[in-house]
């Protein structure tokens, strides 16, 4: 008997049009016992429609050749149930206004909108007359319809699209072929939720235009900016039609899809680059196999943030230009500048792909406000650049002299990490001796006395990929601005003391004070202070005079005894060079 599509079947004997609104009826053959006859309806009965609910919003009502999805429970007079959709668990779902209804039903839809709920009443001659219909609706009967509207469209109906939210800005709109992530509530015209990626906690990721989606997606989809939220109403046949998607989608169903974009991308982009701030001064830009410190936010394109350097309080340190960080990066990252602020937005074939890594989902497209602190090559050496030099320059620094000098210390960026002014005392030590990093050893050579200069040092030239924890980052490269103040000439490479004059031809002798042949370090010690205090003879200068002359005793104790005898004594002068600093 029941089925979910109204039936029209014209018997040749009995001449009857049976349209039923969820009622299949077999004919069988015209002698069938006719159902006795009821007594004709009250002159002047008439359809009567009541209104019992309507929704406060109502965009769209009922016209004649719309097609509708509705529930409804039918009966008689007397409360006698002769059908029911929801018995079936689906709706009836038919054209109005084409004769495929009852003409009282055929009326009573007309002008309702989804979600509203009517008692109909339709007599006899609007329904199914004084025939009836054997066996289930009697002749003259007067039939009662609750009817709830479940859906409703048109064959002439198009994607309707309402944005009730754009960003300000929108620099790029979804095209066809495109590559798009986001989230959507799916629900029917009466409000009824079917899907959402929200309760999957994942983003709908899909190509838009190329038959990835249905129809009405693919279109509704299009012209969105990534922030901006939509409301994309689809007509079924440009959804899933008359069979539904056999699970959630009855056949016939109009869909309503509450999206939020959140990413958008081409497979044919590049990296895109926006500079934010360039210094005034750029005299040297990145290339590749330049080693870059930058600090970093990396945001998914609607604004999420993933990571951040800023958060862990250190730059990412990295070379550029030699796959060490993903393609769009070490792109992103060449002809920057030391100080440089840039936005790099890179698409996903150049991020981290399909699959994503860590927070950040599969097909993502990052955004990274970049901050480049400095960048050095290993190559580099150290730079010098001398500001101010006094006329009278003609004593150059060298490897042994003794300096002294103020200095301000900070990082490419300008960031200060130390200054002798703020101490007010100047620092202090002999040149090429190992006292400070070798670039410093190699910045303040050939210097004289007044100069002022700065010195950029490579990390590789100066505290390395450690750096000096609380105090110098780890690969940084370096800035002094040095003023030298006084420079005390050194001694001969290789010579800690030299005479002055001439050299006592018994010198073992005059330092062996008890003359028993053996010298001590302290009568060795002795012998050394009164030379340098008589300015008979000169230790190196910015060294400390117990480790001097202990080191100076220790070269001529040459069997280790802590005793120099005559035989071990020499000057420098008449042993082969052994490289010893000694006498």
């Amino acid at each position: 008997m029941a089925g979910p599509a109204a039936v029209r079947r014209r018997g040749r004997c009995c001449g009857a049009l049976l349209v039923l609104p969820a009622v299949l009826v077999s004919l069988a053959a015209c002698q069938a016992p006719p159902v006795p006859a009821a007594q004709p309806p009250p002159d002047g009965a008439e359809l009567r429609v009541e209104r019992r609910f309507v929704p406060e919003s109502c965009p769209r009502a009922v016209r004649p050749g719309d097609f509708v999805r509705y529930h409804y429970l039918g009966s008689f007079p007397d409360g006698t149930r002769f059908d029911s959709s929801y018995d079936r668990g689906s709706t009836f779902n038919v054209f109005v206004g084409k004769g495929q209804l009852i003409a009282g039903m055929d009326q009573a839809l007309v002008g309702m909108c989804v979600n509203e709920r009517r008692f109909v009443q339709i007599p006899p001659k609007l329904a199914y007359g004084s025939e009836g219909v054997s066996g289930v609706i009697p002749p003259n009967a007067v039939l009662h319809f609750d009817v709830l509207l479940i859906d409703l469209w048109n064959l002439e109906d198009e994607v309707q699209v309402q944005t009730y939210f754009k960003p300000e800005k929108c620099p790029r709109t979804v095209q066809v072929s495109d590559f798009v992530r986001y989230h959507y509530n799916g629900t029917f015209l009466d409000g009824t939720l079917f899907d959402s990626s929200h309760n999957r906690m994942r983003t709908y990721d899909t190509y838009v235009g190329i038959g990835w989606l249905i129809p009405g997606m693919d279109q509704g989809l299009l012209g969105m900016c990534v922030g901006e939220k939509r409301i994309i109403t689809i007509p079924p046949f440009l959804a899933y039609g008359e069979e539904g998607d056999g699970k959630e989608i009855p056949g016939q169903a109009s869909l309503v899809f509450d999206v939020v974009l959140l990413d958008l991308h081409n497979p044919k982009d590049g990296i895109a680059i926006e500079n934010q701030q360039v210094p005034e001064s750029c005299e040297r830009r990145s290339q590749a196999g330049d080693f870059l410190r930058y600090h970093y936010n990396g945001t998914l394109l609607d604004g999420t943030l993933f990571d951040s350097s800023y958060s862990r309080n250190r730059t990412y340190d990295t070379y550029v230009g030699q796959g060490y960080v993903i393609a769009g990066m070490d792109e992103g990252l060449l002809g920057v500048c030391t100080g440089e602020k840039r936005r790099i937005i890179i698409p996903p074939h150049l991020g981290y792909g399909e699959e994503g890594r860590g927070k950040i989902p599969g097909s993502a497209v990052l955004v990274f406000d970049i901050h480049v602190v400095d960048f050095h090559n290993p190559s580099d050496s150290v730079s010098i650049t001398v500001n101010y030099k006094p006329s009278n320059c003609t004593v150059l620094s060298k490897k042994g002299d003794y300096l002294k000098y103020h200095y301000n210390a900070s990082l490419l960026d300008g960031t200060l990490l130390d200054s002798t002014h703020s101490l007010g005392k100047t620092y202090n030590i002999v040149l090429g001796s190992g006292q400070v990093v070798v670039g410093m050893d190699m910045g303040l050579q050939d210097m004289c006395v007044g100069e002022r200069r700065t010195v950029v040092i490579p990390p590789h030239l100066g505290y390395g990929e450690d750096g000096v924890e609380g105090e110098v980052p780890g690969s940084a490269v370096l800035v002094f601005d040095i003023e030298l103040l006084e420079l005390v000439s050194g001694l001969p490479e290789g010579y800690m003391f030299v005479w002055n004059g001439e050299v006592s031809p018994n010198l073992f002798e005059e330092i062996d004070q008890n003359h028993d042949g053996e010298v001590l370090l302290e009568e060795f010690s002795e012998y050394i202070q009164a030379q340098v205090d008589s300015g008979k003879g000169k230790l190196a200068p910015g060294f400390d005079f117990e480790k001097i002359v202990k080191n100076m005793f220790t070269n001529q104790d040459r069997d280790g005894n802590g005793k120099v005898t005559a035989e071990e004594f020499k000057l420098k002068d008449q042993e082969a060079k052994e490289g010893h600093d000694e006498l």
